[in-house]
């Protein structure tokens, strides 16, 4: 996989801390605007990336590029995925995907029609704990409950609530609770029990974006609720209630390091981590799937994608709340 970076923020920095782990990325160019110059001159020589590109069309005419990880703010990875698939690139697309379904389901058909892979950057569904946990839904019996806490209270919230709006707090820049740490939640509770039956979402919305918010998912004989704060803060944490026993997993879904299964009265321990960076296996996966040309699981991937955009549309619409 010959990769183009999109971007300069913490996703990428975090992003090129792990990458060098991931056989066979071998990284070209790293794309932003003029202000970031400095920031990703100091990133090149860090990472050993060989171009700095502040022009779009000039980095998607780059042949030494065949994929681009777009890492940038939620508003643009639509426009920005689309330009590249119709460049002819392969591309991976940090969480959330796009901010709408029907946008969701454009990219998916544009790169359908140009033999292209596509995917989300949505790492929990990679992670070996999520897979084990998967795996093991059935020893807790018929299900009962999901409970999903992702509350962070953000550095940022106190500048919107002067009036300063900035990117996360931004409705037109696809900001707010849902899209930043309720996604997680989105695609933990649909990459276990698929899409829902029905969507609520209770939120605390203030000029426009809900700051906090508590998603119900319905399912057949299970309720889900999913919470994501930016104007508070608790412990973060999930469980997984049957009629036989529970999954409890401390910290985000995001990250999994562990869970604590209980069956039956007795509880174990377990960690299936094969690397400490929550991005590592995706982006193996990806490496793979882009190496390979393999464009069915890239679809299979995508379904996904797509359950949890529906899930969103429902919730927004919901709440009454408008992106973009």
């Amino acid at each position: 996989m010959k990769l183009a970076i999109f971007g300069a923020g913490m996703i990428v920095k975090d992003f090129l801390t792990m990458i060098s782990d991931v056989p066979n990325v071998h990284l070209k160019a790293i794309l932003g605007v003029a202000a970031d110059v400095p920031t990703m001159s100091e990133l090149a020589q860090k990472y050993n990336i060989p171009k700095i590109y502040t022009n779009l069309d000039a980095c998607l005419t780059d042949p030494e590029i065949d994929t681009v990880y777009i890492g940038l703010p939620n508003f643009l990875h639509y426009s920005y995925a689309k330009q590249s698939l119709y460049a002819g690139k392969n591309v991976i697309v940090e969480k959330p995907f796009v901010l709408t379904q029907d946008q969701g389901k454009e990219l998916a058909q544009i790169a359908e029609d140009k033999d292209l892979i596509v995917v989300e950057a949505a790492n929990n569904q990679y992670l070996n704990n999520f897979k084990q946990i998967k795996e093991d839904l059935p020893k807790l019996g018929q299900l009962k409950i999901i409970d999903c806490n992702y509350s962070q209270f953000s550095h940022r919230y106190d500048a919107f609530k002067k009036g300063r709006i900035l990117p996360a707090f931004d409705p037109q820049k696809g900001g707010g609770a849902l899209m930043d740490l309720n996604i997680y939640n989105i695609h933990f509770v649909t990459g276990l029990l698929g899409a829902p039956e029905k969507v609520h979402y209770y939120a605390n919305v203030a000029r426009g974006i809900d700051t906090s918010g508590m998603l119900i998912l319905e399912y057949s004989g299970i309720k889900v609720v999913c919470t994501g704060a930016k104007d508070c803060a608790a412990p973060v944490r999930t469980t997984i209630e049957g009629e036989n026993g529970n999954i409890q997993i401390m910290g985000p879904v995001n990250i999994l390091e562990k869970f604590d299964e209980t069956v039956s009265g007795k509880t174990k321990k377990i960690d299936q981590r094969i690397h400490q960076h929550r991005m590592f296996q995706e982006f193996v996966a990806f490496t793979k799937m882009i190496d390979t040309h393999d464009t069915e699981e890239a679809k299979k991937r995508m379904a996904h994608s797509l359950v949890v955009l529906g899930v969103v549309d429902a919730a927004l619409k919901d709440a009454g709340i408008k992106l973009g």
